[in-house]
């Protein structure tokens, strides 16, 4: 989805000086529904297919000659800083790095998720292509199995060079987050400021209900870590001040100016000043608020400084100007799209944002944080009540498939976009997700040997649909 950093950039340049401009910011990314669309990243672990260890991002054999090598075959553009090739640019995609080297496909902006599952399916062949010339097996896990925090190299990016130690004094896991992690989001459009905030809600809600359904990281370091979605509870331990689930998000009065009085108040990471990332981390540190009350060093805030900075948001939902849905954990190729289809049935279609808030609306704001804790750790098998999450999941999952069915976008063979969810309902149904199978087979017939594991997460093992 477009950041809006190209939207009229000689604008994004001029000085802010009132908290009304921030707000028309996100009044400016509206959109008629007839312009809707539908965005997704997704996130791959890469292993050495000898050892199962992280894949170096430098070296003959790491992961940035990965990147000139797909450039080179496929015709991207190579992005470096620094002379370091970090990212590649595509028409209308773009693949970037995450921080321990994780490989990111930045999609672009679909009308139906049929176009993604064509984008994604491409980028996967690519991607495969690429992998086996240098020894390299791509993962279906949320999460690097075996290698430990410091056996995984930092990327040489200075915005992560700033985040990695802020992130050690902020939380316990956060390092973990950039460096072993790995997910997919979706980004969706709105109409106005109450479709906005309406649907910001119901994604919030929805978020221990979308963890339980697509825990997939319960291998960390060469073990079980007892949790089905490690990667959930790692966001948990990250850093307080900029995750989780701000509680305003539940009041039915709250608009944009509520979202900007947050962001107001988080630290700043640094400042971009030509093309130089300016540190801002040193106590006692800057907010937004701060920085547009007193400026720094002699630098007043741009409306770009405020883009910028809502990118360093990381909550489970966020608000750009579109929404991002961030709570999944990376998928199996097979069901990378479920994703975006589940968040496009529900979103996209009034009955069924509706039917989807009427699951989860009744509990309280300390309530959903127990339940995603619960969800982190026990999956599907949570429970609310006497209901288990399972139950609730099952029933957004055919909520989200009636929806896909009443905007009928068909593909070639005629077949709507609930195509995308049917395998995740089967597997939902069965109380199963990838972390239970993955668990299960890790004490089974895996035999707790990281060779069978990686042989059977690998990207080569699974179909795509």
């Amino acid at each position: 989805m477009t950041t809006g950093l190209a939207d009229g950039e000689k604008l994004m340049d001029y000085e802010i000086t009132s908290k009304e401009e921030l707000v028309r910011y996100f009044q400016d990314g509206a959109k008629p529904k007839k312009d809707w669309k539908v965005g997704t990243e997704y996130e791959t672990i890469a292993v050495s297919s000898l050892s199962g260890k992280a894949v170096p991002y430098s070296g003959s054999r790491g992961v940035e000659q990965m990147l000139r090598a797909i450039a080179e075959r496929f015709g991207y553009t190579v992005e470096e800083e620094d002379g370091r090739a970090l990212a590649l640019r595509g028409p209308k995609s773009a693949i970037t790095l995450e921080p321990g080297a994780q490989i990111e496909l930045s999609g672009e902006q679909c009308d139906t998720i049929h176009s993604a599952y064509r984008e994604f399916s491409r980028h996967v062949e690519q991607l495969v292509a690429v992998a086996r010339q240098f020894d390299v097996t791509l993962l279906g896990l949320g999460m690097q199995p075996l290698s430990t925090l410091d056996e995984i190299e930092l990327i040489p990016k200075a915005r992560y060079r700033i985040m990695f130690p802020y992130m050690a004094r902020k939380g316990r896991l956060g390092q973990r987050m950039m460096k072993q992690t790995a997910g997919v989001q979706t980004n969706v459009d709105y109409s106005d400021e109450a479709d906005a905030m309406r649907k910001l809600r119901v994604s919030a809600g929805l978020t221990p209900l979308i963890y339980a359904l697509f825990a997939n990281s319960p291998l960390s370091d060469g073990s079980l870590n007892g949790y089905q979605s490690f990667r959930g509870h790692i966001w948990t331990q990250t850093d307080p001040d900029r995750c989780g689930t701000p509680e305003f998000l539940f009041r039915h009065d709250a608009g944009f100016e509520d979202y900007v009085d947050y962001a107001l108040d988080v630290p700043m990471y640094f400042l971009v000043r030509d093309g130089r990332y300016l540190d801002l981390t040193a106590p006692p540190g800057l907010t937004f608020r701060q920085f547009m009350e007193h400026g720094w060093r002699g630098e007043r805030p741009t409306l770009r400084d405020w883009a910028i900075h809502l990118t360093t948001i990381f909550t489970e939902v966020r608000l750009k100007r579109y929404i991002e849905v961030r709570c999944a954990d990376s998928q199996p190729p097979n069901l990378m799209l479920a994703l975006p289809a589940l968040i496009k049935g529900v979103l996209y279609e009034r009955d069924a944002l509706d039917g989807a808030w009427d699951l989860v609306r009744h509990w309280s704001f300390d309530e959903r944080l127990r339940i995603t804790d619960m969800a982190h750790k026990l999956g599907l098998e949570a429970k609310v009540g006497k209901l288990r999450l399972k139950d609730l999941a099952v029933e957004l999952l055919a909520i989200a498939i009636s929806g896909l069915e009443r905007t009928r976008a068909l593909n070639e063979r005629g077949e709507d976009e609930s195509i995308y969810l049917y395998p995740m309902l089967d597997l939902a149904r069965s109380g199963r997700n990838q972390a239970v199978l993955t668990i299960e087979r890790w004490k089974g017939r895996w035999n707790y040997e990281p060779r069978r594991m990686i042989e059977e997460c690998s990207y080569e093992a699974q179909t795509i649909l």
